[in-house]
């Protein structure tokens, strides 16, 4: 779009914070609308680390001046209290330079993206001087604040936001009515192994199968206190546990682990930092937590060393219902572990070999840290298959299929919907009678608003989202994973876990009512979708072919390590072991109409053939990479 005035548009953060994408998805939309934007440089973005000082200051002031920029957009997602101090300096010296309208300068407007609670203090200190981003707005509500005029916006995104806004429609109905208040717990208990050592989630399931069915719920549950000891932290999870078992609302218990559980379990912890999460730490704990947690369903964390025999101690404590890895994640690459990531691969492998036979489901943890990352959406349906594929060869009879919606949150519902279906069409080619796969939606890690009422409003409007997957399939998805409307604000107390589940369970019997009487828009015939989703499909295929046609034996800790190495499932905003996997680094995605896709050079986006031969001609670097790794470890 030819750009329509010459309003300009400048956009700064500190080189320190990593989070870029926020800036990346408010560009991309002004782009759209015919504005020009211009991002800080690196010389820039460093002076912005030392804002304190005058002369760093200066630098930044330089820029604008120079850029001749009117109005300015600064991101900061790190600390609160620094942030609200590096606005206030920024903006003073913007004064001392005149720069401001009202003291006859170009900036009209300044902008913040950060943390709910910088957001709120910045908007009392600065009384309106500052608009503020606090995440969670729709792209429409994003260039409104933005200060382009609704007859700018152009007409795909109205319409790509506008079954957005008829879930939220439909969210803010159900939430205002608080008929869901009212809704009772799901008997489950139709079976002699309810919650014994026998139950399983396949047996829920399948005694669930009827006209009736109502999907598992599964929530992650994590209190702690950094002013608490370690036993008093367990001792309160154990109260917890008893609370949701008791109401009856929560089907599958998600445990919330330290960060010390998964990485030195059993070990002194005296001078290690906890990080947050429950701190479990002997076998005897995990016990307990079975016992208190009566008749509910468990799951847990997976180690990030020792990683078979944890999963074997899961399975003699829980009676772990589903175990989850994550490949090619939760190693040196996201500093979430001490594993390399070929040794990663080779101790998630023998690991998923262990799962297999105890017939236990396996979960993929994989394709949302892809997107964390950067990854455009056909990498996020690429890694999914590979390691639903793998699971497969190495003898797992039931795959959970992990689907985080709104990642980035920036995704349109539509294009949601898109990846979903491609994704389930091309995993669910592997399904044969000793194969099953179980869909399990969740909404996005930071989709939630921090206002708490927006956020129930949220809640219900991806629950329908999650249902307009397979809208036709009445027990589909089979497992829901239930993110607490308090995401963004605070930890969720047992009280806030039911009420979530309520608005869930609720919002999923309303919308399936509303389809029957023809009173929502039918997704399943959506043509733009089903466009979308072919291409999404194709794309796949085509990657997915290349690697199995120019790796040897693509599934196994040697491919995937190969795989990933080459550049053949991208992530640009990787951060760690960056030379190691600088051709997986090596590429550049960009958010299209509520949609991420790779682009070239010239910032156009890139034909799935072109990244194939990338990736190809990088095979050569993976494999000696490949080789000087296995000569560390022998």
């Amino acid at each position: 779009m030819a750009n329509l005035n010459n309003t300009k548009y400048g956009f700064i953060k500190p080189a320190l914070d990593a989070h870029t994408m926020g800036i990346n998805s408010a560009a991309e939309l002004l782009s759209s609308c015919g504005y020009e934007i211009v991002f800080a440089d690196d010389l820039t973005a460093r002076a912005m680390n030392d804002y304190k000082h005058e002369s760093r200051r200066k630098l930044v002031i330089d820029w604008i001046i120079s850029e001749r920029i009117e109005r300015l957009g600064i991101s900061y997602r790190l600390d609160q209290e620094d942030a609200v101090n590096l606005v206030g300096y920024l903006i003073e010296e913007m004064k001392k330079a005149n720069l401001l309208k009202y003291q006859g300068g170009r900036i009209d407007t300044i902008f913040f993206g950060g943390l709910p609670k910088a957001c709120e203090t910045i908007e009392k200190e600065f009384k309106g001087l500052v608009k503020t981003f606090k995440g969670g707005e729709t792209a429409k509500e994003i260039l409104i604040n933005l200060g382009v005029p609704e007859d700018r916006i152009p007409l795909d995104i109205y319409e790509g936001c506008k079954y957005d806004a008829s879930l939220i429609e439909f969210g803010k109905n159900l939430i205002d009515s608080q008929e869901y208040l009212n809704f009772k717990p799901v008997d489950r208990a139709s079976y002699p192994e309810f919650g014994t050592k026998s139950d399983s989630v396949i047996k829920r399931i399948n005694l669930n199968m009827n006209d009736s069915f109502e999907p598992l719920i599964r929530a992650h549950v994590g209190p702690y206190s950094s002013t608490s000891t370690r036993i008093e932290s367990v001792t309160e999870f154990l109260d917890w546990a008893k609370k949701l078992a008791e109401a009856k609302y929560l089907d599958i218990l998600s445990i919330g682990t330290s960060q010390l559980s998964q990485s030195n379990f059993g070990e002194d912890w005296e001078d290690k930092t906890n990080g947050g999460g429950v701190p479990v730490n002997s076998p005897e704990e995990y016990q307990m937590i079975w016992e208190a947690s009566r008749p509910l369903l468990l799951r847990t964390y997976a180690g990030t060393k020792n990683i078979p025999a944890l999963a074997k101690m899961y399975e003699e404590t829980l009676n772990i219902c589903w175990h989850a890895l994550s490949l090619w994640w939760f190693n040196k690459l996201d500093g979430r572990g001490p594993y390399d990531v070929y040794t990663n691969l080779r101790e998630h492998i023998e690991t998923i070999k262990y799962i297999a036979k105890t017939n236990k489901p396996f979960e993929a943890n994989v394709p949302h840290h892809f997107a964390f990352r950067g990854a455009d959406d056909v990498t996020y349906i690429v890694s999914a298959y590979l390691a639903a594929k793998l699971a497969k060869r190495l003898g797992i009879k039931t795959f959970i299929l992990q689907n985080m919606l709104n990642t980035p949150k920036s995704t349109w519902g539509i294009q949601d919907l898109a990846k979903s279906r491609a994704m389930l069409k091309l995993i669910k080619r592997l399904e044969d009678s000793n194969f099953r796969i179980l869909l399990q939606p969740r909404a996005g890690l930071d989709y939630f608003k921090p206002d708490l009422y927006e956020a129930r409003i949220q809640l219900a409007a991806v629950t329908a989202l999650m249902d307009d997957i397979e809208p036709r399939n009445e027990t589909s998805p089979q497992i829901i994973h239930v993110v607490n409307y308090s995401e963004a604000s605070h930890l969720a107390t047992p009280d806030i876990i039911n009420e979530s589940i309520k608005i869930t369970q609720h919002s999923l019997k309303k919308y399936r009512e509303m389809r029957r009487r023809g009173q929502i828009d039918d997704m399943g015939r959506n043509p733009d979708i089903a466009v979308r989703s072919f291409e999404l499909y194709q794309s796949a295929v085509e990657i997915i072919t290349a690697i199995e046609d120019n790796i040897d034996n693509p599934y196994s800790a040697e491919g995937f390590y190969k795989i990933f190495a080459a550049g053949f499932l991208p992530v640009p905003y990787l951060w760690g072991e960056i030379e190691e996997f600088k051709h997986a680094k090596n590429w550049t995605t960009k958010t299209i109409r509520g949609s991420v896709k790779i682009v070239d050079e010239n910032n156009k986006i890139m034909k799935t053939k072109k990244m194939i031969e990338i990736a190809k001609n990088n095979l050569k670097d993976a494999e000696y990479n490949l080789r000087q790794r296995q000569i560390l470890l022998s």
